[in-house]
């Protein structure tokens, strides 16, 4: 039977919902599904407050090329009097071969790649509280599972000692059937301790209880929109024009720089007299460092811009192979599911003869009940394929 048409209890399984859930956490496009009420609200205040640093670290960088105004305040002691020096001045480039320029592109985007790195670290932190989340659902489906098995094995034992107690069988398949029934019981004991575990990991990034949510639905994306508005392809663009931008800046930066400068300063003795006329200088300069490593340095970031280039052409290989594997994943759950259904046609087929049989009394209620708990294991086998979307 198709995944798409496959009929649950309380959910259907859609091809489109598994494939959006194996892919979300990566795309821009799921945003709806990675809502951060989900998180407790001191973690969403710390995503808040570095994209508010990111903020004030882009105003800072595009502020760089702007020289402080200097004050100085100066005092000599001599051996007839005291002299005090006051004076503030500047020294600003105007104007460094485009340098400025690039400065200010380089703090956008500088700020760019800040800001989808804290929306990336958000999601993920996001995604990993969704898939707590549906493993604790998943891992309830398990419990009852294993709670069928315990059952099961309940009825083995019962029927082993109503047998070896009339002489059919030898006490060893007794030993067998209690040592049964023990093991799936510790399994059991296992699977609600792990559920313990998981809520416990939930609790400490959610503030909310796991049955006060809903599992989010996911749509269908294409390879295109996938790629359009990935993560790590975006991060990746946005690192290629942040190095661009660097090594113009490298480079402006042992180029020509026209600078404007301004010194006002006077000198007075401790009585406040001036000794000597307040002085007052500006112009204009022009400078150019003559540096052995220019070289060097310009071409260490040019291969830096070109390796971020080569690294975009990597990520969009690699999430073209993530999203080919999730169809890939998708197609295997489809043919496991495929294989149960079938085996439920075949318990379903046995289960009704067996029902004809035991009002017949030809079977008794304990084979028809081990048969139907295992019939019912399968439908939670097929269930719990749901909770592979993350």
């Amino acid at each position: 039977m198709p995944l798409t048409k496959l009929k649950m209890p309380k959910t259907k399984i859609n091809k489109k919902f598994l494939i959006a859930g194996l892919l979300a956490s990566n795309c821009l496009l799921a945003n709806e599904y990675f809502d951060e009420k989900i998180l407790q609200d001191n973690r969403v205040e710390i995503f808040n407050l570095q994209k508010e640093q990111a903020i004030e670290d882009s105003s800072k960088l595009k502020k760089d090329w702007i020289n402080p105004i200097i004050f100085k305040y100066k005092k000599e002691y001599g051996s007839d009097d005291e002299f005090e020096t006051t004076s503030i001045s500047v020294d600003q480039p105007i104007f460094k071969s485009g340098g400025i320029y690039q400065a200010i592109k380089y703090a956008n985007s500088s700020f760019d790649y800040a800001n989808l790195d804290i929306d990336q670290q958000k999601k993920e932190l996001i995604k990993t509280a969704l898939n707590l989340l549906f493993n604790i659902h998943k891992i309830n489906l398990n419990i009852q599972k294993s709670e069928l098995l315990v059952k099961n094995a309940q009825i083995d034992v019962q029927r082993k000692k109503e047998q070896v107690l009339n002489g059919f069988l030898d006490s060893s398949y007794l030993d067998n059937a209690l040592l049964t029934l023990n093991d799936t019981k510790i399994s059991l004991a296992d699977l609600k301790y792990q559920k313990k575990q998981l809520e416990n990991s939930f609790d400490n990034l959610s503030s909310k209880k796991y049955t006060e949510l809903e599992l989010p639905k996911f749509k269908l994306f294409s390879q295109e929109e996938y790629l359009k508005d990935n993560f790590e392809i975006l991060k990746a663009q946005s690192l290629i024009e942040k190095n661009y931008n660097f090594k113009n800046m490298t480079i402006a930066k042992y180029l020509p720089t026209f600078s404007a400068y301004y010194t006002h300063a006077n000198i007075h003795n401790s009585d406040k007299v001036i000794t000597s006329p307040n002085t007052t200088n500006y112009g204009l300069y022009v400078s150019m460092p003559l540096d052995i490593r220019t070289f060097n340095d310009i071409q260490s970031n040019k291969i830096e811009y070109l390796k971020s280039k080569l690294s975009l052409k990597n990520k969009i290989s690699d999430e073209t192979a993530t999203y080919k594997s999730a169809f890939e994943k998708v197609s295997m759950i489809e043919e496991k599911i495929s294989i149960i259904n079938e085996d439920l046609k075949v318990y379903d087929s046995i289960l009704e003869v067996m029902m004809q049989e035991k009002e017949a009394q030809i079977k008794t209620q304990s084979d028809y009940d081990t048969l139907k708990n295992s019939s019912e294991i399968k439908k939670l086998d097929v269930k719990t394929y749901y909770f592979f979307v993350l």
